[in-house]
């Protein structure tokens, strides 16, 4: 019986090694099931072993061949040093984002996400009137390294941040800008959906009026937010979107708006003394036509008392003349 019994141990625990190793997951299943990849479908391997589905990748992801081996579970051609190994992991990493921005515009690839679609995987829209509409990853970039994921809600057609921060290192790129458009093409009941919904959107009023249109808080500035209009808004805005600035970067800032408001104080007074100089010159030239209007109204004023003196000297000459002729007929 003791033989036996060893026998059937020995049977058990051979059994039980390769069991363990047919449920070895792939580096793709790894991948997916890790924290903060949720939104990643599984891209089949028939695809990725297709090279017309990695045509231009070779070019942007660095240690390209030994990342792809890595996602395809295939033993190097040469072993790669352990210094490379976390630059050959995050290679494999983004260059199975990419290639998965390309699986799900297929077929398989647009019914897998749709499936996860349906189980609110993605999150709802937070907008009231779109009544938790789910919502579609996308890509606002199709270059890697610019932008993160963000969220497209197809009702109100705007896009949002993913409520969790474990999804702000998902880069836009691994969903692309064309997903989200060719998604709701190819499921046509998602717009249906939407114009159940109410279009409306909500209007402040002050004790039962409506806030004019060019208020700051009027219906003009939508329902979202203040959106920064120049420059230095928007690259504030870049700055402090995921991290605060340093004391460092604050410092320059400081400085920049200290320089920047010199440089406007100095142009301010350069126009201040071109504008006083201007209207110096301008003082002179009305000076001037006023002098001018003076002489010409003075000359004026001459030649009508030179055409009155000679009607009066006429005048005289006749009342002399009429005294002589009178004179005479007295005679």
């Amino acid at each position: 019986m003791v033989p036996n019994t060893h026998k059937t141990l020995l049977e058990s625990d051979v059994f039980d090694a390769s069991s363990d190793e047919e449920e070895v997951d792939s580096w793709i299943t790894n991948f997916c099931s890790m924290f903060g990849n949720d939104y990643f479908v599984e891209v089949s391997q028939a695809f990725i072993e297709d090279d017309f589905n990695l045509t231009g990748l070779s070019s942007i992801v660095p240690f390209y061949r030994d990342a792809l081996d890595m996602i395809l579970d295939f033993e190097p051609e040469k072993p790669i040093r352990v210094s490379d190994l976390p630059m050959v992991e995050h290679s494999a990493e983004l260059l199975y984002g990419l290639i998965h921005a390309r699986y799900i515009l297929t077929k398989q690839g647009l019914q897998a996400m749709a499936e996860k679609y349906e189980n609110k995987k993605f999150g709802v829209c937070s907008r009231y009137h779109c009544d938790s509409m789910h919502l579609i990853p996308i890509g606002r970039y199709d270059q890697p390294g610019i932008e993160t994921v963000r969220l497209y809600c197809p009702c109100c057609s705007d896009i949002y941040l993913p409520n969790s921060s474990r999804y702000l290192n998902i880069d836009g790129a691994f969903f692309g800008t064309s997903f989200a458009g060719l998604f709701v093409k190819m499921f046509p009941e998602i717009e249906r959906q939407c114009n159940l919904r109410s279009k409306e959107l909500f209007e402040l009023k002050l004790f039962g009026f409506k806030i004019n249109k060019s208020a700051a808080s009027g219906p003009r500035m939508k329902w979202l937010r203040m959106k920064p209009q120049t420059a230095e808004d928007l690259k504030e805005f870049e700055e402090c979107e995921f991290s605060v600035p340093n004391e460092e970067e604050e410092d320059d800032d400081e400085e920049e708006e200290d320089k920047t408001h010199n440089k406007d104080k100095d142009h301010l007074a350069a126009n201040k003394e071109q504008d006083s100089a201007i209207s110096e010159e301008e003082e002179e030239e009305e000076e001037e036509e006023e002098v001018e209007e003076e002489e010409v109204e003075e000359e004026e004023v001459e030649e009508e008392e030179v055409e009155v003196v000679d009607k009066d000297g006429d005048e005289h000459m006749q009342t002399a003349s009429n005294d002589e002729s009178l004179m005479s007929l007295a005679q």
